[in-house]
């Protein structure tokens, strides 16, 4: 793939349905195999990946279209130093920490970047 998406979600998916719906859009874009899908979570959006997503805003597009996301392999971000990442119990799915900094970096490389 030589194109990449990153989709950055600083909605709380306590609140909002956006990040959930930014969960489904990138599983059904990520699914053409024509771009990358890169995650990159902000705040409370990181409780989305919660072990326990069902008191989540649309949570049935967590459980169903999140592990679609992890099987294309991109890259999942979460906010270094996040207070929500201890509420996240076992996650689900691997993520690496990264600064504000180290975040534009990665959106510089980016082809397209979305927020949600």
């Amino acid at each position: 793939m030589s194109r990449s998406l990153l989709f950055v979600v600083t909605s709380d998916p306590r609140s909002s349905a956006r990040p959930a719906e930014a969960i489904r859009i990138a599983a059904g874009v990520g699914t053409w195999k024509q771009v990358e899908i890169l995650l990159s979570l902000h705040g409370a959006a990181a409780l989305l990946l919660s072990e326990s997503p069902e008191e989540l805003v649309d949570a049935d597009h967590f459980i169903q279209y999140l592990p679609i996301v992890r099987e294309l392999g991109g890259a999942v971000y979460v906010q270094k130093d996040s207070p929500f990442l201890s509420a996240l119990g076992q996650p689900a799915c691997p993520f690496q920490e990264l600064t504000d900094t180290e975040l534009a970096g990665v959106a510089a490389k980016c082809d397209y970047v979305t927020r949600f």
